[in-house]
């Protein structure tokens, strides 16, 4: 799962990170800086595991005083489906 999340300067990336990878289902976290500016960063999300549970990501991110902008990205079943170029893409 990808999340496109707009969060203020604390707590940082590392917190969040810890935050969200101890929650049940979750096998790991990847939190990204995009972008900066006066109160808040933009931060890219990617969080692997064998059964994420949503409302509990979202709950936690929420308790840090961020917010979810976009869900870009979701993979799920019993077979990993990888993403390919189509004419639409080009």
């Amino acid at each position: 799962m990808v999340l496109d999340v707009l969060k203020p300067h604390h707590p940082t990336i590392v917190e969040l990170a810890r935050k969200l990878s101890v929650l049940e289902g979750v096998s790991g976290v990847n939190c990204t800086l995009e972008e900066v500016d006066q109160e808040t960063e933009s931060i890219k999300i990617t969080i692997e595991g064998s059964a994420l549970d949503f409302d509990a990501i979202e709950s936690a991110i929420s308790e840090t005083g961020a917010v979810i902008h976009s869900v870009d990205s979701v993979s799920a079943g019993k077979k990993m489906v990888e993403e390919v170029e189509t004419p639409q893409d080009r």
